[in-house]
């Protein structure tokens, strides 16, 4: 029986993985994949872990599939460099059970560092690869993508873009039960498993044997269909752009490749002669562009269709009334406008238990920005990384002077300081960050008698992404009581002798804590610990200004918190935004002790 469902492609993957067999999901959490395994973490009848990083859930569902069950790895594009190094050994050895990697790309950096194109992965494994459109087409596909894997000994990978991802569409089910899939017991098979260079060597024809095998079957499969309509103009396209190009050339010839590594060279040749023009319309880099150019088609793409950014209709319909392609012949007399919305400069939320450490680092190192005043010449080089602090890097708290990748701040204070760096250098990493990629940075420095300040900014969870379980939080991605590791400890085990831990609302010993840190010439580490304002209550006893006291000097300013404003001519504060008995910063850097808790027993000026 079939059942119709209004899902998210992510929601979508979760359930067809689960359809399929699936036994075991492991991932580390990045927008726009995370919410695959929250929702696959609801079965329980299934394993699902947040893994410490991508590597490692790579390693994990690797393991899984050689003792025979149906796995599945996800990750954001950035991830998958962090995996690389397992997903390239496996695509090498190949499968037992069925495994599936879920790449999901980020074409206009919507919440990443960069947009790189993850379709280069699978050419570059030799894998297939297959790309949806819609939620339907990510369900059907990540069934199919585990028996692809088994039917050929390969994982498989199932790429999507941020759009597929959060979009809904209504889809529906094959089947409404799940598929009981067989076990396979490990079986011991030292050329296929053990990677010696011998054995490398051995399984290298297999590998390109298998890639001629899944060519053959890319021509066949349903994914990869003709829609045939107006002969003057066809267009190849994949993914969401396949979406965009049926809206804006509703008449024209179309071939979507859905299994879209290795391509059907007879399915292209096909279709391009039954088009009198042909235009590739595809996201980020010319992929599929320069595979049929290879094969001596004439084509146009990259040319008109923009190589940066996410395409959206308006973008598709500029670049066609470029090309001379927008036609009365062919039905596309519509001028797309997105309507602009209004913009929304990013801060930190109110209460964020980061604002107060930036304030202190910004007061420090004469870097915060207090309105009307003249900013100063840094004291402090201060190198930051992936989370949801590195909006310490804005305006007006200026707390941040890089950031890379994820564990990259270590690194970076390393070589600063070894290049000669004659200013005090910091470097900042959350907690699971740090958990996730800063531990193997922080023995380098210990090792190599680096010489800077780490602070660690202890949320208690995985902010940025949705607020995720990690190693340190004492709950698994399925709601399980476990081990929570200790900061303190690993710090320790490293070899730091000079830790400091901190209340991360305690503006005063934060302060000292860095003034501290700063003077001693050593390797230190400060953990700002305080958990994470979205999981707070709002509104409990908010702060209040008292108008005669305030003197309008603008230092609350300077915190960066958006429940504070600037009013016309008055600082007011938003009680509704405020979230009051859990941060209380604001009262305790106010000079003139104008800013009081509004709670009972308490009274001061009015707050208008």
């Amino acid at each position: 029986m079939s059942v119709k469902k209004l899902l998210s492609g992510n929601e979508a993957i979760a359930l067809g993985a689960y359809h399929a067999g699936l036994k075991v999901a492991a991932a580390y959490p990045g927008t726009p994949s995370t919410e695959i395994l929250e929702n696959l973490a609801q079965f329980k009848d299934i394993y699902a872990e947040w893994s410490t990083n991508e590597k490692v859930a790579m390693e994990v569902a690797v393991g899984a599939s050689y003792a025979g069950a149906r796995t599945l790895a996800s990750m954001k594009h950035v991830g998958l460099n962090v995996a690389a190094d397992p997903f390239m050994a496996v695509a090498i050895t190949g499968i037992n059970g069925g495994l599936v990697v879920i790449s999901a790309d980020d074409p206009g950096a919507m919440s990443s560092q960069n947009e790189q194109d993850n379709r280069h992965f699978a050419k570059l494994a030799k894998i297939p690869m297959l790309e949806p459109s819609d939620s339907q087409e990510a369900y059907d596909m990540v069934i199919a993508a585990f028996d692809i894997s088994e039917q050929f000994d390969t994982p498989v990978m199932l790429r999507t873009t941020t759009r597929v991802s959060h979009s809904k569409t209504v889809m529906e089910t094959k089947d409404n039960s799940r598929k009981e899939t067989e076990i396979k017991s490990f079986k011991y098979n030292f050329r296929k498993y053990i990677m010696l260079p011998a054995n490398a060597r051995a399984r290298r024809p297999l590998v390109e044997e298998r890639i001629i095998k899944l060519a053959g079957y890319a021509e066949t499969s349903p994914f990869n269909h003709i829609s045939m309509g107006s002969t003057e103009l066809g267009i190849i396209t994949c993914g969401m752009a396949y979406q965009y190009t049926k809206e804006v050339f509703p008449e024209a010839s179309v071939l979507k490749l859905g299994f879209s590594y290795p391509m059907p060279e007879q399915l292209i040749r096909k279709f391009a002669s039954r088009v009198k023009k042909l235009v590739i319309i595809e996201e980020l880099d010319p992929f599929i562009e320069e595979y049929v150019k290879s094969l001596g088609i004439e084509v146009t793409g990259k040319e008109f269709i923009p190589i940066i950014g996410e395409l959206t209709p308006d973008v598709i319909e500029k670049a066609g009334r470029a090309m001379g392609l927008l036609s009365e012949s062919l039905g596309c007399k519509k001028e797309y406008k997105m309507p602009k919305l209004p913009g929304r400069f990013p801060l930190l939320c109110p209460g964020c238990p980061h604002s107060g450490l930036f304030y202190t680092l910004g007061n420090i190192g004469q870097r915060s920005t207090i309105p009307g005043k003249k900013q100063r010449e840094p004291r402090l080089i201060i190198s930051g990384d992936i989370g949801c602090y590195t909006l310490g890097a804005l305006s007006p708290l200026n707390a941040i002077d890089t950031c890379g990748c994820m564990g990259a701040s270590i690194g970076n204070a390393i070589g600063m300081q070894k290049a000669g760096a004659s200013e005090k250098l910091v470097a900042l990493i959350g907690d699971s960050t740090f958990l996730h990629s800063g531990i193997t940075g922080l023995i380098d420095a210990v090792y190599n008698k680096a010489k800077f300040t780490l602070i660690i900014l202890d949320n208690r969870t995985t902010g940025m992404t949705g607020h995720q379980e990690h190693p340190g939080t004492g709950k698994t991605a399925q709601g399980e009581d476990t081990y929570a590791v200790s900061l303190e400890e690993i710090v320790k085990a490293c070899g730091i002798t000079s830790l400091q831990v901190v209340n991360a609302w305690d503006a005063r010993a934060l302060k000292e804590a860095l003034k501290s840190s700063l003077e001693n010439d050593v390797l230190s580490v400060i953990i700002s610990r305080g958990a994470c304002a979205v999981a707070v209550r709002r509104g409990i006893n908010p702060s209040k200004i008292d108008i005669n006291k305030c003197t309008d000097c603008g230092l609350c300013l300077a915190i960066g918190c958006s429940a504070i404003q600037k009013d016309a001519d008055k600082i007011v504060i938003d009680g509704s935004l405020c979230a009051g008995d859990n941060c209380r910063l604001c009262e305790q850097i106010c000079p003139n002790k104008a800013i009081y808790p509004d709670k009972p027993g308490i009274t001061g000026g009015r707050n208008e």
